[in-house]
């Protein structure tokens, strides 16, 4: 039985052009990028390069990136970073409920040192209403991060709505748009948004690898301090190896035409499990403000792990854990309302590149024959 990876938005493969800038970088970039002689005047190119070729992708200026070790650092340094840029000064941040831990956790430590915070909620979808952060807004706000697209069930947040209310007020806005890029069109303009975090391994660049873009004039501390690497706002000898990766795979998420494909694929695979299921199947999110490859369901009266242990061939996550006997649904779910009963059942199946439509069909027949009892 073949193998099938239905997990690409917990990481992607190596595309076969990331891998060649990187073998490539690997034998004319080992030299230090700050030493200016021969050895590290083509790891700088290469680093600069791999920052352009980002920059590009976002529509913004390559000054305005900060390459970082990847996405948790770039939400950790956005958050943190404008928050100590008022230090002392108590301020207060507002977010949401349903963002990843590498935002939740950061907002928990800055409130253990002062910060005030406001955790926006969802709705059954997972997404919030723009009028609740309207009426969140305090005057010591000076920070609002809400995600591109949720990790978990692939809706999309109002983005733009939210970045019209932050101008008004002059607060500005982050964003983690670690599960959009490469899927949707992401650019920084558009969306409105002061800071955007990056995450390499989602769109098929090495892990360890991740961005923040910082639009220009906006203050904020550094997370790593040391030398002036990253014009000072990141110290830390910048990876040549990394960079290339970064840009090539920035070079190929230009083009997203392949997630017309997928978005085919994914709706097949959500009316052949309601034609197998029925009732038995409820799907979690937005139905059409969503990443075009996420499907998140739950199989109703199952545990989620118990689906996927059913399926040993079949890369996929759930949505629920279990913990001394007992099943607890993800804070995601719990936030969007969803019934215990039905959230312990999720299952997230997330589409990519190479995914075929055989591979749907193959995991079909799978799921009716492991669930038929």
């Amino acid at each position: 039985m073949a193998r099938i990876y239905l997990d690409y938005n917990a990481s992607t493969p190596l595309a076969g052009a990331v891998v060649e800038a990187m073998r490539a970088a690997i034998d004319t970039a080992w030299g230090n990028p700050s030493s200016p002689h021969w050895a590290g005047v083509p790891a700088k190119a290469i680093v600069e390069a791999g920052r352009d070729d980002l920059a590009t992708l976002l529509g913004c200026a390559p000054q305005e990136i900060v390459l970082t070790s990847g996405g948790s650092e770039a939400n950790n340094t956005a958050l943190q970073g404008v928050v100590l840029a008022h230090y002392p000064r108590a301020v207060h941040i507002i977010t949401t409920a349903v963002e990843h831990p590498s935002i939740l956790a950061p907002c928990a430590f800055l409130e253990r040192l002062g910060a005030r915070v406001t955790r926006l909620p969802v709705d059954g979808t997972g997404r919030i209403d723009p009028d609740d952060l309207r009426r969140a807004l305090r005057p010591d706000t000076v920070l609002i991060s809400v995600m591109h697209a949720n990790n978990e069930v692939g809706t999309i947040q109002p983005l733009e709505a939210c970045a019209r209310i932050a101008r008004e007020h002059g607060i500005l806005l982050h964003t983690d748009a670690a599960q959009s890029l490469g899927k949707i069109p992401v650019r920084v303009e558009e969306l409105g948004v002061d800071l955007l975090s990056v995450a390499g391994h989602k769109f098929h660049a090495p892990k360890g690898v991740g961005a923040l873009y910082v639009r220009g004039g906006t203050r904020f501390e550094p997370l790593i301090h040391g030398a002036g690497h990253e014009a000072g706002r990141r110290a830390g000898t910048e990876s040549a190896l990394l960079a290339a990766g970064l840009g090539a795979a920035s070079r190929l998420a230009r083009d997203l035409g392949w997630t017309q494909s997928v978005r085919r694929l994914r709706d097949g695979l959500w009316t052949g499990l309601q034609t197998r299921f029925g009732e038995r199947v409820v799907r979690n999110g937005h139905a059409t403000a969503c990443l075009p490859n996420t499907l998140n369901v739950s199989f109703v009266g199952r545990v989620g792990a118990e689906v996927l242990a059913a399926l040993p061939e079949v890369a996929a996550s759930t949505g629920s854990a279990c913990h001394s006997g007992t099943v607890e649904i993800s804070a995601v779910l719990r936030a969007m309302g969803v019934p215990a009963e039905v959230g312990m059942g999720a299952v997230r199946f997330s589409l990519g590149r190479h995914t075929s439509e055989a591979e749907i069909d193959e995991l079909l027949g799978q799921l009716g024959r492991a669930l038929a009892a």
